[in-house]
């Protein structure tokens, strides 16, 4: 065998052999990734926490959206409203532009009138015909009602697409919030899955104990107290009614964009609370906190809002001695904790 042939030969068999150990390496790494430990059941839960309150600052930035979201779309309406409206005033002139060109035709043949009805660019020819000998009287004063209501229709029809831009634009960004909360949660779920099935149950029964403690504590539907327990928030006015309501509601689940009347998220319960006592409120934290009087930690008083992070992410209902009413976060029941449990950042009195 040639030299040459022999050093082909080692080399192909190098290769092979080079390209089954990398194959087994990263074989090797694969599995050791797979392999990785499952986190322990506190780990566990803490990561779980640190996910879910990442998918509540998602949602509450989604929800901080909403407003933009609506009142593009109500200026959006009101456009097609008032195109429709104008383009019913510019039919109108047409038609009788049409009259006029059939009267002066019976009378002098076809008129300018008539040829501007035929053109295959009435807006060209009308700025061509640009002297008064082109129509007389009546048509005259029928041109320039046309030209009048067809420029209004003309701005109504861009602003209609400029606001329609900026509308798909919002909601454009809204849609990425949502997909940051969905991802957060099912990484949440990822962490869940690589618990044992007892690992598992124990954070069930858990946050089920958590909901059904928090529902005997509750006022019922009507506002009446129904346990002993729950305690007895010195409020008055509308205030009273807002906590009342925020406190008939602990062992909802927290349903991320729920405003009631079974699930809430934080600022949906603040929202649905506060309605109850006659008083509107944006779902969104980062709103709510400019809505009414704000007011410092030591003038806190039951009904007040009180918000967390920064920036704002998470609003409760203070309900006296460092306690608050919230929708905690996804996973989590309407409850009863101390303000104290996450970053303060302000509170707001409504009405």
């Amino acid at each position: 065998m040639s030299t040459g042939r022999i050093n082909r030969t080692k080399g192909i068999a190098l290769a092979a052999i080079t390209s089954t150990a990398v194959a087994a390496g990263v074989f090797l790494i694969q599995g050791a990734a797979d392999a990785d430990p499952a986190p322990t059941l506190e780990q566990a839960k803490k990561q779980v926490a640190d996910l879910q309150h990442k998918a509540e600052v998602a949602g509450e930035s989604a929800n901080d959206l909403r407003g933009q979201i609506t009142a593009a779309s109500t200026r959006v309406k009101a456009l097609q409203a008032g195109i429709a409206k104008q383009q019913a005033q510019v039919d109108a002139v047409k038609r009788q532009i049409g009259s006029l060109a059939v009267a002066g035709y019976q009378t002098s043949g076809i008129s300018t009138t008539a040829q501007l009805l035929l053109s295959n660019n009435p807006d060209q020819f009308l700025s061509q015909a640009s002297t008064a000998q082109a129509f007389a009287g009546q048509q005259n004063s029928a041109l320039r009602r046309y030209q009048v209501a067809q420029g209004k229709l003309t701005d109504l029809q861009a602003g209609e697409q400029a606001e329609l831009a900026a509308l798909q634009a919002v909601q454009a960004k809204q849609n990425a919030f949502k997909k940051q909360l969905q991802d957060n949660l099912d990484k949440a779920q990822q962490v869940l899955d690589k618990l044992s099935d007892d690992q598992r149950r124990k954070i069930e029964e858990e946050n089920a104990r958590e909901a059904e403690e928090a529902r005997k504590q509750r006022a019922s539907r009507d506002g009446e107290r129904s346990d002993e327990d729950l305690p007895n928030v010195p409020a008055s006015g509308r205030a009273k009614i807002a906590v009342s309501a925020a406190m008939a509601q602990m062992g909802d689940p927290y349903v991320w964009g729920a405003e009631g009347p079974s699930s809430f998220d934080c600022s949906g319960l603040m929202l649905y609370a506060w309605g109850k006592a006659g008083v509107s409120l944006p779902h969104s934290s980062k709103a709510q906190i400019n809505e009414g009087r704000r007011v410092s930690k030591s003038e806190l008083m039951p009904g007040d809002l009180v918000f967390f992070y920064s920036p704002i992410s998470h609003v409760g209902m203070y309900i006296g001695n460092g306690r608050m009413v919230h929708a905690p976060r996804p996973g989590k029941s309407v409850t009863i904790t101390s303000i104290d449990t996450m970053p303060y950042a302000g509170a707001s009195r409504p009405g």
